[in-house]
């Protein structure tokens, strides 16, 4: 992974347009190509990125840039689509690259691991007549919880979370995005399953079309058989 912090312009272009104006950044261009734009707030969401395949070049600036102080471009373009991030690095404050190797993964608390497993193992759960492709699909930015085909036929994501927050909502937004680019498993559709989901939540799922669906934990353990309760 290169890591560099500098002050910087950015600008995209694409289905949209954007500029970011000159301030100091952190920029990271990791070893899947992917390059993403960061500043010190926003939390873990970077400002601008692209995802991969994409490539990237060092350019030199044209005289227009160099009027304004620029000593260098960065040109990332997508493979697949017209969109292009153009990066003037005016000062370059500093500059490191690092092997991070082989990344084992996100190891999930018990009762999360403990849903996805139940929840693969009963997969019927969420439709009759659903089937078990896959658990941890692998994907360029992480594993899929559970990937399945419902009745019909159609693939299904399905991403599990205790709690369910925007933040996982998001996530599952991101894998639907790649995994439709795949005409294998396109059209794909997502599942939200946690054991509680916020209202926030639920409407942006909603509002993407993406299922919601509240798991009880007891009931998929067969230790409370939620149909034979009095109240």
């Amino acid at each position: 992974m290169r890591v560099v912090i500098a002050r910087c312009s950015v600008d995209y272009q694409g289905a949209l347009q954007a500029h970011l104006p000159l301030a100091t950044r952190l920029l990271m261009v990791k070893a899947d190509g992917s390059v993403l734009i960061h500043s010190d707030g926003g939390s873990y969401k970077p400002l601008n990125w692209m995802a991969p395949p994409c490539s990237m070049a060092e350019v030199e600036p044209d005289e227009e840039e160099r009027a304004e102080g620029v000593d260098a471009v960065w040109l990332v373009s997508h493979a697949k689509r017209e969109d292009t991030l153009r990066i003037r690095l005016h000062e370059v404050l500093s500059d490191g690259s690092h092997e991070l190797g082989i990344d084992p993964g996100l190891v999930k608390d018990g009762v999360e691991a403990q849903l996805q497993a139940l929840l693969a193992t009963h997969i019927s759960t969420l439709g009759e007549g659903w089937t078990l492709l896959r658990r941890e699909y692998a994907t360029a930015i992480g594993p899929v919880d559970i990937l399945c085909k419902d009745s019909s036929g159609a693939t299904v994501a399905v991403e599990i979370k205790r709690r369910g927050d925007i933040d996982g909502v998001e996530q599952l937004t991101r894998y639907l995005e790649l995994l439709n680019r795949d005409p294998h498993l396109s059209p794909v559709r997502g599942v939200f399953a946690a054991q509680v989901i916020r209202p926030q939540a639920r409407v942006l799922a909603t509002d993407r079309g993406i299922r919601c669906v509240t798991l009880d934990y007891e009931a998929l353990r067969g230790v409370d058989d939620a149909g034979s309760r009095l109240f």
